[in-house]
């Protein structure tokens, strides 16, 4: 499985030890982690107990987009309600997405800080929202508790067969490229007036969940990207 479970800004070292180990006991070897506070760190290694492999093996990065580059779907994991209208996924159903595209190329996971969770800006590089189903009176959920259940699913659905699989024409998009997309499609939006340069973050969100239904291919980004081009030459004749 091309399956990497992400972890933002974690703040406590032992919680990152604890996830090292649900990974392992649901054969999951793949941890990014994103500006941890205190990595590494003797309280990891000590909750990770057998799983220090996944430890050491772990990349470090300084921002959200570096670890998910190469991934054509990112999953990222909130309880907390959001204004726009992300695609919501319940574990298992995010589990088959996981498995069904990461037979193709890499796919990821991201959880957020302990007390705060993912922002909109990290959601702003997600295709879906995964969401944890828990008892309304006592909703809260550990890091390690939700990699653990997400983990769980991820192991089943391998253990029930390979899912269906789509073959696409194309390969789908990586991270990068489509966020190279959305910052060329903002510079010629701003340019032409569409977009207001004092507040474009919220239409340009608007746009990505758009792009993000539509699970763009690698062709599809080099056709938008050569449309957007062509707007800004001829811009540049009538200057």
């Amino acid at each position: 499985m091309s399956i990497r479970i992400v972890l933002v800004g974690t703040t406590h070292p032992g919680n990152i030890g604890a996830v090292a180990r649900a990974m392992k006991n649901m054969g999951l070897a793949d941890l990014a982690l994103v500006n941890p506070k205190k990595f590494p760190h003797s309280k990891a290694t000590a909750r990770a107990s057998g799983a220090v492999d996944v430890l050491k093996n772990a990349t470090v990065v300084k921002t959200l987009p570096e670890a998910i580059k190469d991934c054509v779907f990112v999953a990222g994991a909130s309880a907390r309600p959001r204004s726009l209208n992300w695609p919501y996924m319940e574990p298992r159903e995010c589990a088959a997405k996981l498995l069904e595209l990461g037979q193709e190329a890499m796919v990821a996971a991201v959880f957020g800080p302990e007390k705060s969770g993912l922002s909109n800006s990290d959601l702003d590089h997600c295709d879906a929202l995964l969401t944890i189903p828990t008892n309304p009176d006592f909703s809260s959920l550990n890091l390690a508790m939700s990699v653990q259940v997400l983990s769980y699913e991820l192991r089943m659905a391998t253990l029930a067969g390979t899912p269906p699989h789509y073959e696409h024409d194309a390969p789908l998009a990586t991270s990068e490229e489509m966020e190279k997309l959305y910052a060329h499609m903002e510079t010629t939006l701003t340019d032409v007036e569409f977009i207001n340069p004092e507040n474009p973050r919220h239409l340009m969100r608007r746009l990505r969940r758009l792009f993000i239904r539509a699970e763009v291919d690698k062709n599809e980004v080099n056709i938008l990207r050569g449309i957007f081009a062509a707007i800004d030459k001829h811009r540049q004749g009538k200057s």
